[in-house]
């Protein structure tokens, strides 16, 4: 397995054949469409879609990305264009259900990371991670690799990269990501560098890698690692997981979720309530 890099920072072969339009059937929600799919649902359409020699880009929206969707058009159209939408966040689900277009399930990025390798481990696909936290000379990463390797045996991680501060500006470290992702040819790639920086990024690895799918996985490869501890599952199932993340992380974390995405999921609800009394 490679590795690159001595730090890390927090937060696509020949040509493949015509996939079926992306958009077909979405929910509409807060101006962007989530496909109505469960994990296991989502599992299912990279597998299919990589047999049929077909790479693809996942988004994987909560309520902040919401609210960063709506303030620029450049994000939006990065979340629109995406491959495979899921709804990462309780309140997408629940408003897509007050909407009266409910979605079966929420389908976490942090959940795909475990069900996607899991797929790979028994088909023989080839995997990679990008990003995670630093931590000191530790390279979470690295470590997400062994974990990952150690629960599925016979899993092929073939490449676990932390690129320093700033790689995706400067043309040396860009064009050094490039040729470790050209050589070790991965088939599914979990980018874990926050939104929107790892969309970006993954819509120019797009390029090098056609025949891949890649994941904004945020912050799983931390948790993979044990760097951070991910909300009980209590927590996962009541929608109430960003209360433990902003009480884990409050200095970084607490402005944003009470500043941004509590407005926004009352107003997404809200939206939701009207387009159904509309409907009605």
């Amino acid at each position: 397995m490679e590795r690159l890099g001595p730090s890390c920072e927090s937060r696509a072969g020949g040509a493949p054949s015509s996939p079926p339009s992306p958009h077909a059937g979405r929910v509409r929600l807060g101006g962007i469409g989530i496909d109505p799919v469960t994990e296991r649902g989502a599992v299912r359409r990279v597998v299919e879609a990589l047999e049929s020699g077909r790479g693809g880009l996942i988004v994987t929206p909560n309520v902040d990305i919401l609210a960063a969707v709506r303030r620029s058009e450049e994000l939006r159209a990065i979340v629109l264009d995406a491959d495979l939408v899921v709804a990462d966040g309780a309140p997408l689900v629940w408003a897509a259900k007050a909407a009266g277009t409910p979605l079966p399930e929420r389908v976490a990025g942090s959940d795909l990371v475990w069900s996607l390798s899991a797929a790979a481990s028994e088909r023989g696909l080839r995997v990679a991670l990008l990003g995670g936290t630093p931590d000191g000379a530790a390279r979470p990463t690295e470590r997400a690799a062994d974990v990952l390797e150690a629960r599925y045996p016979g899993l092929k991680v073939v490449g676990a990269w932390c690129p320093p501060m700033g790689f995706d500006r400067d043309e040396s470290q860009w064009r050094a990501l490039v040729e470790r992702v050209e050589t070790a040819a991965p088939d599914l790639v979990y980018v874990g560098l926050g939104f929107p920086k790892q969309e970006r990024v993954m819509a120019r690895l797009r390029a090098v890698a056609p025949r891949a799918w890649f994941l904004g996985c945020g912050a799983s490869v931390d948790f993979i690692a044990g760097y951070r501890r991910r909300a009980p599952k209590w927590m996962q199932r009541t929608g109430t997981e960003w209360l433990f993340r902003m009480l884990s992380e409050p200095r970084r974390l607490a402005r944003r979720y009470l500043r941004d995405d509590v407005p926004e999921a009352v107003r997404l609800l809200a939206e939701a309530a009207r387009h159904r009394r509309a409907r009605r």
